[in-house]
């Protein structure tokens, strides 16, 4: 609506009307999920990247801005911030070094008090935290912390909960501790700080139990846990996993080798357990014979990676209407083409089918009522695609996000304020790290004309 013809309107219609459609009309794009504008933070700066679809971004009220991560060349730490009241981005600002390795990426989430934390799990070493020194801010010089409660981690999942409790996953590369560990033993652990990140607790040290989740010692050697996706559920006390095993398979220990099967679980932040999709409290560790009869969304054959079957790495998980959970993932044709699935569960059992074929799903975006936002790419090509994805079965195309060049990597904005709903990594050319020429996107709905007036 034009400015002469909106005062036209409101004149002649009282205020509260006028108020309540000028209210709703940004709910035309979230429900259709056309007319997403892009941003480009950064360009050809990025280098390939293993994140998983978690923190790599986030909105801060009191400050007004969106914060950002991303791995840059040598897999070293940026961040950036969008400035919602001028509308403008600050320059990409080194954080810490990455060691050339994709995947030493960063993952983001801002403590209680203020302070905005970036964690890495430096590829099977040592877990990392930079620390921003002020509040609301990235300025400064951030300090950076080891760890030693989060050794020998990778592929690092942060979540504070709703009373500023953080968590923090990761997969422990055990060897690297207890030389006589087979190498394709790779469980969950976690750790936990009650102060903002500045002290930590690990889940040997909170349980007892050797690990979070896990198996040791299964004849097909599929010891190695990759999750997928995590998803925290404040009013629950929750987390969500979506998972799947990796090995060297029945003949050898090597790491990641075979691929199988997809799983699902849940973590209370209260107790410290976990629950199957059923409800069933499997305590404070999860070992092989509860993954197997409990947790599994679906038996796939053992193959490589790529293969026919072969479930990829990056999966994500929701809920439905009804509270019930649900599980995406793509896995692969014997002509290495994707193939795209949803795992529902219905109460006893899991639903599953194919919903689409060629695309990678991203991730994934809640919008209320078991509807679900799916963001997918496909390979070698510009643009994401968006789908609308009902109590994990109903699947619908919704709209294309336009961008100038291919992407990688998908994140929902923790908190998001449009038009910074998602982060999207653009994709290197090459898989060494030492080439960045990915851009940076950031896309969401356009704020309206009359936003800040």
């Amino acid at each position: 609506m034009y400015p002469p013809l909106r005062r036209l309107v409101s004149a002649l219609i009282p205020v509260t009307v006028s108020a309540l459609a000028l209210t709703a009309a940004p709910a035309l794009a979230e429900a259709t999920g056309q007319g997403f504008s892009v941003m480009t933070p950064a360009s050809s700066v990025a280098s390939r990247s293993d994140r998983r679809p978690n923190a790599g971004g986030l909105y801060d009220a009191v400050a007004q801005a969106t914060f950002i991560s991303w791995s840059g060349k040598a897999a070293d730490t940026y961040v950036q911030a969008y400035d919602h009241r001028k509308k403008t981005w600050t320059a990409p600002k080194l954080i810490a070094a990455g060691e050339s390795d994709s995947h030493n990426y960063p993952t983001m989430i801002q403590a209680a008090d203020g302070h905005l934390l970036i964690f890495r799990g430096m590829h099977n070493t040592r877990t990392v935290i930079s620390r921003s020194p002020k509040a609301h801010s990235l300025d400064g010089t951030w300090t950076e912390t080891e760890v030693p409660e989060g050794d020998a981690a990778s592929y690092p999942m942060p979540v504070k909960t709703v009373d500023g409790t953080l968590f923090l996953f990761y997969r422990e590369t055990t060897n690297q501790l207890d030389p006589k560990a087979a190498t394709d033993f790779r469980p969950m652990k976690y750790i936990v700080s009650k102060d903002n990140g500045k002290t930590w607790k690990n889940s040997v040290q909170l349980t007892g139990n050797p690990w979070a989740f896990g198996s040791n010692g299964r004849a097909d050697h599929m010891d190695e846990i990759y999750v997928g996706q995590l998803r925290y559920q404040p009013e629950s006390g929750r987390i969500q996993f979506s998972y799947t095993l990796a090995g060297g398979g029945p003949t050898q220990h090597k790491h990641d080798v075979y691929h199988r099967n997809v799983y699902y679980a849940s973590f209370s932040t209260k107790n410290l357990h976990f629950y199957s999709a059923a409800g069933r409290d499997l305590g404070t560790q999860i070992d092989d014979p509860e993954q197997e009869q409990y947790l599994k969304v679906l038996e796939t054959p053992l193959e490589l990676p790529g293969a026919l079957k072969s479930p990829d790495y990056i999966l994500q998980v929701g809920s439905q209407a009804d509270g019930k959970p649900f599980v995406t993932w793509f896995q692969f044709d014997a002509a290495g083409s994707p193939k795209d699935f949803v795992g529902a569960w219905n109460g006893k059992t899991w639903d599953v089918r194919q919903v689409a074929s060629g695309l990678r799903l991203r991730e994934i975006e809640p919008l209320g009522l078991g509807v679900w936002r799916v963001y997918a790419t496909r390979d070698n090509q510009p643009n994401i695609e968006t789908f609308r994805l009902v109590n994990g079965r109903t699947w619908t195309p919704e709209s294309v996000i336009t961008t100038p060049k291919p992407v990688q990597r998908v994140e929902v904005i923790a908190g998001f304020r449009d038009p910074a709903r998602i982060l999207a990594t653009g994709a290197s050319t090459a898989r060494d790290v030492s080439v960045a020429d990915g851009d940076i996107y950031v896309a969401g709905a356009p704020s309206p004309w009359w936003a800040g007036r």
